[in-house]
């Protein structure tokens, strides 16, 4: 207790420094532990959002949990077995995590033939079969169409059933008809008899896992009576079983999924066990099996997005744990004269690192759920927007990682008391009489080493990004290389060392150059800098990190987030593209037959292939509407046939064909700038006078070796050709890729034997009239342009009333918003600002208490320097100066580094890019905005700080530091 209470009193005696180290443990342990949080906030919302788009892509409730078993009829335990899984099914449902809404049984015997009892009323050549069904509860999801509810037994040995109105006209039936089934292995004829007809009373009740159009052929009776007439005393075959869970997928956690799969496998045990066969459906069991891999990605993008804030913080503890520990150097090598051991020494500082490590343990996890509503927020890098609040929530994992941190934490500040307790009382005043010594990452070369990791890895990165390119490899959409961040970091990192390694003899090379003219305060201020570079090299390491790595994260991010962007505009053509049913006179398809699910079966018309085939004549819509709706700034009729073709000669090959109104394409297309030789409008205008003008792309150009003022001849399939003349060459175009896909390879037979040829995509643009008038008139698709504050709801909505069928839509705007709430693209934009918040916090912290405690420990300097005549302003201006060398410099040199790292290291992020699917091209971006944001708070950090400087200075009483017998 003694000792604690030593240790309490020693942390009050520098409560500035405790406290200040006390502030660094909270943020690592804030930033360490919002991981995990961010983690499961992040896949949380992705979970829930991919179930929803899971239930609107196919019609089908994700928390269906259905299985079903076809029943071997010579299987003496058929009754045991169903029995113990309707039980078991009942016990497992509660531990699939998350509410059971419903949990149903169905029963269904084989299906039989069916007699009229009463020949006279119906028709007895019409050939029936059905099946006797029992639906667990169904009567409360019902509303009857005719007829009544059926009795729970049998009534003068007749049961009473239910049908659906399709199976009236599948059996060729109505109410009251008595059917007997016969069948050569039952003792007995069992009579049925329909006494009612039902349809669903909630189109949107999840009870029914099955339309009941789907029971048309088959009567519906009690459950409770088909299990005591038919599983208990077997007076039909059972043939089929079926057990439906309903559970409630909105209440659906990342804690749950493990749960959910370990109860489909317990169930899967069970089937197996008990039955030859079995089937089962559960939608969300494939999304939820892909959320290992999204979770173990994420978690890694997250550790190395953190690799530059968590040397930051590694080097603000050290720091600060430094400069605890030279204030108690001499207390330090007292206790080791005195016979102290090591051991306890470091005990002392354990337990004083205890003290603060579990403060930091239970502040920090709740500042992390803080950071990571930031996380949340941020859609670029120092770019902030209204968002859905991400639900967050403490668990163990962050209590975890928080534990990690602080352990990391103390091991990072006992490495100075470590060092420390090496030198004895001697040591440590031959030590204060000499000049520091080489710091420890240039006496061991440090900084070249990390130089030269990271350029081996820029190395390995180029080569691997000229094979794709080369080779037609696929990377994979934006996911984006862990390493890609890492390598950087130590680049950064390994420059700044290696700068402030030559940074003292640049100094004095200042000195010796001017060191006959320069004054009395600027000579002893280039003396104190290039003296006691070492002393200054954290701070300075602090404001290089922080420049860089804010440098380096604006472009990184605003790349990334460009290329998406470009990429979802480009491919889209415009804002919006629908196509609109256009009314025509094609024959219709010929109906064969119904379906299981009461779908259509279509057949295609079959024709002799000697008639002429039949030309669709089309009915254009009005366009003139689309041009007046509201928010919709431009519109343009895009005309795109994918499989025509053109003829030169002899040669005949496949192009896809554009037809435009050149005005209105510029007006409404996008483009991004540089892609094509000249500007976007000037191709346009190149082609707008003359009717016939086409352009065409590269690749056709090369492989027909066709050039501007040949005349090329298209059509399609039973349009006849139309002359057209070639204005210019195109490389990119919008909404075309000009890479080859998967299957654009074609074999070519020589010679030299057969090969494998890749046949690149080729495109001619023409005017849209001149291919209406003398080719056809086929539909065309409609190109929007929005108002920068339009609202694509409201197009969409004015289009159907207007009585448009809209087709097939694209909305470039949502795709975009859909990307930008993407987990990895949201990891990447919030991190990084995140990361660089945190930076700025901790270099300004660390600024001032680096100062402050310098200027405190030179308050004698300052006094002999009084003494000797040097003027207040005087000192005010060797300050200054001091603030010029070092953080000026280090400012400089991380706007410098930066700039390389961003040149060097941005253009990687191409490879986490597919090559085939990026078009247009990868391009590096800068913005402007983004350093006057960076440059803007490190200015303001930097002025808080000098004039907090200057007033504490103002404070000290210089005069009464040089006292009669000092110095």
């Amino acid at each position: 207790m003694a000792l604690f209470i030593m240790i309490l009193r020693k942390m009050i005696k520098n409560k500035w420094l405790e406290l200040s180290l006390l502030f660094g443990l909270v943020l690592s342990v804030a930033l360490t532990s919002s991981m995990p949080i961010y983690t499961n906030a992040i896949l949380q919302r992705l979970l829930v959002q991919e179930l929803q788009q899971l239930q609107t892509s196919s019609s089908q409730y994700p928390g269906i949990y259905w299985l079903s078993v076809n029943l071997n009829p010579d299987d003496k335990d058929k009754k045991t077995k169903v029995s113990e899984t309707d039980e078991f099914l009942r016990k497992t449902g509660n531990r699939f995590g998350i509410p059971v809404q419903f949990y149903v049984r169905e029963r269904s015997t084989q299906r039989y033939g069916l007699i009229p009892a009463e020949p006279d009323k119906v028709d007895t050549n019409r050939q029936r079969s059905a099946d006797i069904t029992a639906l667990e509860g169904f009567e409360d999801h019902i509303r009857l169409i005719d007829g009544r509810m059926p009795a729970k037994s049998p009534v003068n040995g007749v049961y009473e059933a239910l049908v659906v109105p399709e199976a009236l006209t599948e059996l060729g039936m109505v109410i009251d008809t008595v059917f007997v089934i016969r069948d050569e292995n039952q003792k007995e004829a069992i009579s049925i008899k329909p006494v009612g007809v039902f349809d669903r009373n909630d189109y949107t009740d999840i009870y029914w896992y099955n339309i009941p159009s789907s029971y048309k052929n088959s009567f519906l009776i009690d459950f409770a009576l088909f299990e005591k007439e038919f599983i208990n005393e077997a007076k039909l075959n059972v043939q089929s079983s079926y057990w439906y869970l309903a559970l409630d997928y909105s209440k659906m956690t990342l804690m749950t999924i493990n749960s959910f799969i370990s109860s489909h496998f317990m169930i899967d045990t069970h089937m197996d066990e008990r039955y030859e066969n079995h089937n089962y459906n559960a939608p969300a069991l494939q999304t939820l099996g892909a959320y290992y891999v999204k979770e173990a990605n994420l978690k890694i993008m997250l550790w190395s997005l953190n690799v530059p804030v968590v040397l930051m913080l590694g080097f603000y503890l050290y720091m600060v744990a430094n400069l605890i520990t030279e204030r108690q150097k001499t207390e330090i090598a007292v206790l080791r004269s005195r016979g102290a051991s090591r051991l306890q020494i470091i005990l002392g500082y354990v337990a004083e690192g205890l003290v603060l490590g579990a403060i930091a343990f239970f502040i920090g996890p709740y500042l992390g759920m803080h950071l990571t509503s930031v996380l949340g927020a941020s859609s670029g890098f120092l770019e902030f927007v209204q968002r859905a609040k991400l639900d967050v929530s403490l668990n163990r994992d962050a209590f975890l990682y928080a534990l990690i941190a602080v352990a990391s934490s103390l091991v990072m500040t006992l490495i100075p008391v470590f060092l420390a307790t090496k030198v004895t009382i001697i040591g440590h005043k031959q030590q204060s009489a000499r000049q520091a010594p080489s710091s420890f990452w240039h006496k061991y070369f440090i900084d070249v080493i990390l130089v030269g990791i990271s350029m081996y890895g820029l190395y390995n990165y180029k080569t691997r990004i000229k094979d794709l390119l080369s080779l037609g490899l696929k990377s994979g959409d934006l996911r984006v290389d862990p390493l890609l961040f890492l390598i950087p970091a130590l680049f950064i990192l390994g420059m700044g060392l290696l700068v402030l390694r030559l940074y003292p003899l640049f100094m004095r090379l200042v000195y010796q150059t001017g060191r006959r003219w320069w004054s009395p305060a600027l000579y002893f201020t280039l003396i104190q800098v290039s003296r006691s570079t070492i002393q200054y090299q954290f701070i300075m390491v602090f404001l290089i990190i922080t420049i860089a790595t804010g440098l380096f994260s604006a472009s990184a991010t605003r790349t990334i987030n460009k290329n998406t962007s470009d990429k979802i505009r480009y491919s889209a053509g415009a804002d919006i593209t629908m196509q609109i049913r256009w009314e025509n006179d094609a024959p219709p398809a010929i109906l064969t037959g119904l379906t299981g699910d009461d779908g259509l079966e279509v057949q295609e018309e079959s024709v002799d292939p000697t008639a002429v085939k039949h030309k669709t004549q089309y009915t254009e819509p009005s366009f003139l509407p689309f041009t007046q709706l509201p928010g919709v700034e431009h519109a343009a009729k895009v005309f795109i046939k994918k499989d025509a073709s053109f003829k030169k000669g002899k040669t005949e090959a496949a192009v896809q064909l554009m037809g435009i109104e050149t005005k209105e394409f510029g007006q409404t297309g996008w483009m991004r700038a540089g892609l094509l030789g000249h500007h976007f409008y000037d191709y346009l205008n190149l082609i707008a006078p003359n009717p016939s003008a086409v352009l065409i792309s590269r690749s056709m150009a090369d492989e027909y070796s066709l050039k501007s003022g040949d005349t090329i001849t298209l059509g399609w399939s039973g349009i006849e050709g139309t002359r057209f003349t070639v204005f210019g060459i195109i490389d990119y175009w919008p909404s075309w890729n000009p890479n080859p896909g998967v299957n654009d390879n074609v074999t070519v037979n020589s010679k030299q034997g057969t090969s494998t040829k890749v046949k690149k995509p080729m495109l001619v643009v023409g005017h849209l009239p001149y291919i209406q008038n003398n080719m056809a008139l086929e539909p065309y698709e409609v190109w929007l342009k929005l108002k920068p504050d339009a609202s694509s709801q409201l197009v969409y909505k004015t289009v159907t009333e207007r009585g448009y069928d809209i087709e097939s839509l694209r909305d470039a705007k949502q795709e975009q918003i859909k990307a930008v709430k993407d987990p990895f693209q949201m990891a990447i934009n919030g991190v990084m600002t995140l990361g660089f918040l945190i930076s700025v916090f901790i270099c300004f912290f660390g600024f001032l208490l680096y100062w402050i405690l310098s200027l405190s420990a030179r308050t004698l300097q300052f006094g002999i320097l009084r003494a000797m005549g040097i003027s207040f302003f005087q000192l005010l201006l060797m300050l200054i100066g001091e603030q010029v060398l070092i953080s000026g410099a280090a400012i400089f040199i991380g706007i410098g580094t930066g700039s390389i790292t961003s040149q060097l290291f941005v253009p990687l992020f191409e490879m986490s890019f597919d090559p085939k699917t990026q078009v247009p091209p990868f391009k590096v971006t800068f913005d402007p905005r983004d350093q006057e944001r960076l440059y803007w708070i490190v200015t303001t950090m930097i002025t808080i700080g000098v004039f907090t400087l200057g007033y504490i200075v103002s404070k000290i009483r210089i005069h009464q530091a040089v006292k009669l017998g000092e110095d």
